[in-house]
């Protein structure tokens, strides 16, 4: 069995090293992002795996067809890099990743407690030693009603760790029912009009792009915080400035920015960012965004690299893998 696997960090490394070990994988592996020009890296390859940054589009995937490529494995949760419609026409099999949720859930409820308690505003003050009180009058999580839309993995595990704050918690899901030991179900409607603090954990694609916009917004309540730590494309970029700069929105904490993709993950210190909404949101003192770091630990990284081995390995021997098509 042959794998190419693109976008190798170095922290994946030991972890390639080990998993295609125990599978019996024969691996090659670059750092760059997968397109046509460096499409034939792949060839005599069984499968490809490949994190989130490039475009897998008709081209490309026409092209892995073209050189023998059996199946694609994407080492994130997330697929909509991937056109997944199209890889099922031409029967290419893609596979995605999973990961225990902890790490995503963590660093969600990380990001409420960021806004509520004004971390940023604080940490700049304390940069300059100004150490007033001033304008960080903050909130107990206790004592708000959290809204999160979709309860999968991570979003059972966000209601989870919330059930021990004590606050109230409410769910949309078109598939209700995994977390409803740690909270109320409800319709959408009620989540924008009810909730101080509104998480989304929703997969990308044509029905949930731009789910927060305008008009949702403005069915939440005045100083509504949201938090993102799922993709970008779920929050229309306009409508969140419109939504700061009217004082609607009172806090954002973002993992992750609309069309981010060539900035996170990269050192970009000397480099010219052509994203001004990005550099214009973030500059707000009260919207604390990172770098798309929050599935970024030790177990999550391992369990990855696993999945984008062992996927490939799965479905070209038995055909038993958990596929997207």
């Amino acid at each position: 069995m042959k794998v190419f696997a693109y976008e190798v960090r170095e922290d994946e490394k030991e972890h390639f090293d080990r998993f295609s070990s125990e599978l019996g994988v024969d691996l090659t592996f670059t750092d760059e992002i997968p397109t046509l020009e460096n499409a034939s890296k792949a060839a005599g390859c069984d499968g490809i795996t490949m994190l989130g940054q490039g475009t897998i589009d008709q081209p490309l995937l026409d092209e892995y067809k073209r050189l023998g490529i059996r199946c694609i494995s994407t080492r994130t949760i997330g697929y909509d890099h991937i056109d997944v419609a199209y890889a099922k026409k031409i029967g290419l099999p893609v596979c995605n990743a999973f990961y225990d949720p902890n790490g995503v859930a963590e660093y969600t409820v990380m990001l409420m407690l960021l806004c509520i308690r004004h971390y940023k505003a604080a940490l700049w003050r304390a940069q300059v030693n100004d150490y007033s009180l001033q304008g960080l009058y903050g909130r107990e999580i206790r004592n708000l009603t959290i809204g999160i839309l979709g309860t999968g993995r991570i979003g059972t595990q966000v209601a989870k760790i919330l059930s021990g704050f004590g606050c109230r918690v409410l769910g949309y899901d078109l598939y209700p029912g995994r977390a409803s030991h740690w909270l109320t179900y409800t319709d959408v409607e009620t989540i924008y009009r009810e909730c101080d603090i509104i998480t989304i954990h929703l997969n990308l694609n044509d029905q949930s792009r731009h789910m927060i916009n305008r008009e949702t917004i403005a069915k939440m309540k005045d100083g509504v915080i949201l938090i993102n730590c799922a993709r970008g494309g779920l929050m229309d970029t306009e409508a969140l400035i419109a939504g700061i700069e009217q004082k609607k929105i009172g806090a954002l904490g973002l993992d992750c920015f609309e069309n981010e993709e060539g900035i996170y993950h990269l050192d970009r210190r000397d480099d010219i960012i052509s994203n001004r909404f990005m550099a214009y949101l973030r500059q707000f003192p009260n919207v604390v965004m990172t770098q798309h770091m929050a599935f970024y630990t030790d177990a999550a990284v391992s369990n990855m690299v696993r999945c984008g081995i062992e996927s490939i390995c799965s479905v070209i021997t038995t055909g038993g893998y958990q596929t997207l098509l």
